[in-house]
C-alpha cells in the first residue's frame, strides 16, 4: 500500500483526508485515524507535508506486515473518527511485536 492508496481509502470511507498516527498502548500497536483532516483551515499541515506524512506511514505498515490488516479493518468498520475519538485499528505483529515494542 502507498501514501497515495491509504489517503484513497480514507476518503472512499469518511470523505476526508484523515490524519494517521501510530500509537503504543497496553503492549500493543495501534494505528489511530484521527479526527483532523486536511481540509480543515486548522490542520497543521499543508498538502505536500500531508502526502509525505502518509507515505511515511504506509513505508511502516508494509515494513510491519500490516497493510492487508488496516484495508480489512477500514473496509469493515462502522465507527468514524470524530472530535477527540480516534479509530484505533490495532496491529497483530505476531512474533515480531517485541521488536515494536521497547
Amino acid at each position: 500500500m502507498t501514501g497515495q492508496e491509504l489517503r484513497q481509502m480514507l476518503l472512499d470511507k469518511w470523505g476526508y483526508s484523515y490524519d494517521v498516527q501510530f500509537r503504543r498502548a497496553q503492549g500493543k500497536i495501534f494505528l489511530q485515524v484521527m479526527w483532523k483532516y486536511l481540509e480543515q483551515a486548522s490542520f497543521p499541515l499543508n498538502e505536500a507535508e500531508y502526502q509525505e506524512h502518509l507515505d511515511s506511514i504506509a513505508n511502516y505498515l508494509h515494513a510491519l506486515g500490516g497493510s492487508t490488516q488496516v484495508q480489512t479493518f477500514i473496509a469493515q468498520t462502522r465507527d468514524r473518527p470524530r472530535l477527540g475519538k480516534a479509530v484505533s485499528i490495532p496491529l497483530d505483529l505476531g512474533d515480531r511485536a517485541s521488536e515494536w515494542i521497547l
